[in-house]
C-alpha cells in the first residue's frame, strides 16, 4: 500500500508551553499511515530557518519518505496554538515560503507511481487533482470546516474521498454530504468531533461514534481519522470498519501533546 501526501506543513508552536512540535494535515496523514504500515511519502517545501531542519528531520525520524521535501529561502510555516481545557485553538498562521507552493513535471512523475493522493485545503495543491484523476490516481483531500469555500463546488469531481469537519449528526450536514456526492466525490466523510463521524457514499449514510480515551491534546485528531479511514478503504474494508478504523486511530493520537 503506497500513499503520497502532499503541500502545507506547520511547526505547531505552543505558546503558553513554550514548545513547538511538526504538523500540517499532509504531513500528520503521512506520519499516522506509516504507523499503520503504509508505504508513505510527503511532499511539500520547508524554509531555510531551524524549524526547517526540525521539520524534515522529524518527518524523517518517523520512517516517512522525505526524499522530495524542498528547502526554500525563508521561513518554514507556522501556527500558533493555545490548548483551552485540552482542545487545541489555533491562531495566527504564518505560512511561510509554502505560499509559493508548486510541484514540478518530476515530481506530478512520482507521484504517479503512488495508488493514492492526499492534500488539503492550505496546501495549494488544488490546481493538480485533475492531472492526478487523468493519471489514473486515486484521490483524497480534507477541506477541513471550510464548508463554504469555492473550492466545495469546484474539487470534487477530481476527489474520490472528501473530508470535512463538522460539530454535530443533523439535517444540514446530511443535505450537504449529499450535494458533495453530486459533485463527483465517491465518499463523503463529515468528522464530527467528540459526536463521532458520518459517511455517505451515494447509497446510504453511515455513523460511527467516537472511541473514547484520555484527552491531553486534540491536535491532529482529524488527520489521524483520515489516516485510519483511508487505510481501511484500501484494504477493501467495509464502510463502518473505516469509519471505527479511522477513530481508534484518532483516539491514540488525542492521548498526548502534539499531533505526533
Amino acid at each position: 500500500m503506497r500513499i503520497v501526501t502532499i503541500g502545507d506543513n506547520c511547526m505547531d508552536v505552543y505558546q503558553n508551553r513554550g514548545e513547538a512540535y511538526p504538523g500540517g494535515n499532509p504531513v500528520n496523514v503521512s506520519v499516522y499511515l506509516k504507523d499503520l504500515g503504509v508505504d508513505s511519502s510527503y511532499i511539500g517545501w520547508v524554509g531555510s530557518d531551524a524549524y526547517g531542519d526540525k521539520m524534515i528531520k522529524a518527518i524523517q525520524s518517523r520512517g516517512v519518505d522525505a526524499s522530495f521535501v524542498s528547502k526554500k529561502e525563508g521561513n518554514t510555516a507556522i501556527t500558533f496554538v493555545e490548548l483551552v481545557n485540552n482542545d487545541r485553538q489555533f491562531g495566527k498562521y504564518d505560512e511561510g515560503v509554502m505560499a509559493d507552493f508548486t510541484l514540478t513535471a518530476e515530481e506530478i512523475d512520482y507521484i504517479e507511481t503512488f495508488q493514492l493522493v492526499h492534500a488539503g485545503i492550505w496546501g495549494h495543491v488544488d490546481p493538480f487533482f485533475s492531472t492526478f484523476k487523468e493519471r489514473g490516481l486515486q484521490t483524497s483531500f480534507d477541506f477541513s470546516d471550510q464548508l463554504h469555500h469555492e473550492l466545495v463546488k469546484t474539487l470534487p469531481r477530481f476527489v474520490d474521498y472528501s473530508f470535512f469537519s463538522y460539530t454535530n449528526d443533523d439535517s444540514y450536514i446530511r443535505e450537504f454530504l449529499k450535494e458533495v456526492f453530486n459533485l463527483g466525490s465517491k465518499v463523503v466523510v463529515a468528522t464530527l468531533g467528540e459526536n463521532g463521524s458520518l459517511a455517505y457514499d451515494g447509497k446510504q449514510f453511515y455513523k460511527s461514534d467516537v472511541v473514547k480515551g484520555n484527552v491531553v491534546d486534540t491536535m491532529g485528531a482529524g488527520d489521524s481519522f483520515i489516516s485510519g479511514f483511508l487505510f481501511g478503504r484500501l484494504k477493501g474494508n467495509e464502510m463502518n470498519e473505516c469509519l471505527q478504523i479511522g477513530s481508534e486511530t484518532a483516539a491514540k493520537t488525542i492521548s498526548y501533546f502534539g499531533a505526533w
